[in-house]
C-alpha cells in the first residue's frame, strides 16, 4: 500500500513538473505522445476509484501477480487505444489535462490510503483483495513513469524502491529472475519490450530471452 502511494505520488509530481511543450513529445508508449499517456493516466485513476468501491463476494480468483495477463503487443486497432489520442487532443491546453489528472489522481490516492487491504473487490472479471489490486497497480504506475520520461532526460524518474518492487513483480510474472547485471530500469524496459536488449543483454538473458517481451494487459 505504501509503495502504491509512493509510486503514484511520484508519477503525478513528474506530470505536474512538465512544461507545456513536453506534452507534444513522444512517450515510451509506442504511438503515443506524452499528452496521450497523461490522458491514459486519467482513465487509470478512474479505474482505481471505480474498483475500490466495487465490492465482491466469494473467494479471490486472482492476486497481485495473476491480475496481469500476458497479451499481444498493441497494434493501435483496439478502440480504447485509438480513442486516447483523440481525447487527449480535445483538452487543447495541457494545463487542463494536468488539472484533471491532479483532481482525479488525488482522489484515487486518498481512496487507496483509506482502503481496507483485506476487502475483496471486482475488476476485469476477477476478484481480488484491495491490497493485491493496489500492489498490482504499482507495476502500472512504475512502467508508465518510465514511459513518461523516456524522451525527457531532465525529468525525474520513478523512486528506486518502487523500481525494485516492480522488477520483483515482473520476475514473478515471468517465473524467472533477470540477470543481476541488469539494473531495475533495464529489467523493466527490456522485459516489457520497451526497448530491445543489447547483444550482451541478450546473451545474459539466456533461455528467458525467448519468452520476452512480457506485454501486460
Amino acid at each position: 500500500m505504501d509503495l502504491f502511494s509512493r509510486s503514484w505520488t511520484a508519477l503525478r509530481a513528474a506530470v505536474d513538473a512538465l512544461a507545456d511543450d513536453d506534452f507534444a513529445r513522444p512517450s515510451g508508449c509506442a504511438g503515443w505522445l506524452v499528452r496521450d499517456l497523461v490522458c491514459h493516466l486519467v482513465i487509470d485513476a478512474q479505474d482505481v476509484l471505480i474498483t475500490l468501491v466495487t465490492p465482491a463476494d466469494g473467494e479471490p480468483t486472482a492476486d497481485a501477480t495473476t491480475y496481469w495477463e500476458l497479451v499481444d503487443p498493441p497494434t493501435g486497432d483496439d478502440p480504447l487505444d485509438a480513442l486516447i489520442p483523440r481525447l487527449a487532443a480535445a483538452y487543447g491546453d495541457p494545463g487542463l489535462l494536468k488539472f484533471h489528472l491532479d483532481d482525479l489522481g488525488a482522489a484515487a490516492g486518498r481512496a487507496a490510503e483509506l482502503a481496507d487491504p483485506s476487502v475483496r473487490v471486482a475488476t476485469k472479471d476477477v476478484v481480488l483483495t484491495a491490497g493485491d489490486y493496489l500492489t498490482a497497480y504499482l507495476m502500472e504506475w512504475t512502467l508508465h513513469h518510465l514511459d513518461l520520461v523516456a524522451h525527457l532526460p531532465s525529468a525525474a524518474g520513478p523512486p528506486a524502491d518502487t523500481l525494485a518492487a516492480a522488477r520483483t513483480a515482473l520476475e514473478k510474472i515471468a517465473g524467472a529472475a533477470f540477470p543481476a547485471s541488469f539494473s531495475d530500469t533495464d529489467a523493466l524496459l527490456v522485459g516489457t519490450g520497451r526497448r530491445a536488449p543489447t547483444s550482451a543483454e541478450q546473451a545474459a538473458l539466456g533461455d528467458l530471452a525467448a519468452r520476452l517481451p512480457l506485454v501486460l494487459g
